[in-house]
């Protein structure tokens, strides 16, 4: 049979994938096609940090920022797609939110995945997969694998910047030590300099995103526990401002003509 655009892509199967929990409730068509694009803009956000890790393992780090701004773009969809979410009203989620039943976006396992390559790691998140072994199995391998922060460090010990802990020194000496060392590659590196800009850029990005989650969820159902009973607008307001690699907005206060 000859290949064709939707036998590539697969077309009849995607759209077959918006099945309706509700009596055919109109919105929740934008509800669950706005959740499985944010699912498959999350593969990709991982395909990407895979693929950057390995060009920083073979020192390559002008192709792992290549890459590194296709994922800031995509970060830029994430957020726009929020815009597209709020177009709908919380009178229009209620019509169809008890049909989710113990569905929650708190179960995406694909975001934890996501937030362990990139170094936010929690063995509380780890253990909420357990009964499900293919998953649990894809998010061990992501909790002890290293994540993006520390292949990087990795990259700056062999490119000669020796950035790695070192044992006979306390964790603020080491802080200390490698904050130095990143003020030292702003002033003679461009190259690596450029990198770390863009570290900080995709930290800001991420921050941005889970700013405008929080505000959409309070927007749509206000104090209300989240759906599944997850705990809310209150638990997401506590995963805002805790930056990925803080190391690169402390050492701003460092840099000097």
């Amino acid at each position: 049979m000859q290949l064709t655009y939707h036998s590539y892509l697969k077309i009849e199967e995607l759209l077959s994938l918006q099945e309706f929990k509700s009596k055919n409730e109109h919105d929740e068509m934008l509800f669950i096609i706005i959740h499985q694009v944010y699912e498959l803009w999350f593969k990709e956000f991982l395909h990407e940090i895979d693929f950057i890790n390995a060009k920083l393992k073979e020192g390559d780090v002008a192709r792992a920022g290549y890459k590194m701004k296709r994922i800031l773009t995509i970060l830029k969809v994430m957020v726009h797609q929020v815009d597209i979410l709020e177009t709908m009203s919380p009178l229009e989620f209620l019509s169809f939110r008890d049909f989710l039943e113990s569905a929650s976006g708190f179960q995406s396992w694909q975001f934890r995945e996501l937030e362990f390559a990139l170094g936010h790691k929690s063995e509380q998140h780890l253990k909420r997969f357990e009964d499900v072994p293919a998953i649990s199995k894809r998010l061990k391998q992501r909790y002890y694998n290293p994540g993006l922060w520390e292949v990087f460090l990795q990259f700056l010990d062999n490119a000669g910047y020796h950035v790695s802990p070192k044992k006979e020194t306390t964790i603020e000496d080491n802080k200390k030590n490698r904050q130095a060392m990143l003020v030292h590659i702003y002033k003679t590196n461009p190259a690596i300099a450029q990198f770390c800009e863009l570290l900080v850029d995709l930290d800001e990005g991420l921050q941005e995103w889970r700013y405008r989650h929080v505000k959409m969820v309070e927007r749509t159902i206000g104090a209300k526990t989240g759906t599944g009973g997850s705990p809310g607008v209150k638990y997401l307001q506590k995963t805002l401002f805790n930056p990925l690699f803080p190391d690169l907005w402390e050492i701003r206060t460092s840099f000097e003509k």
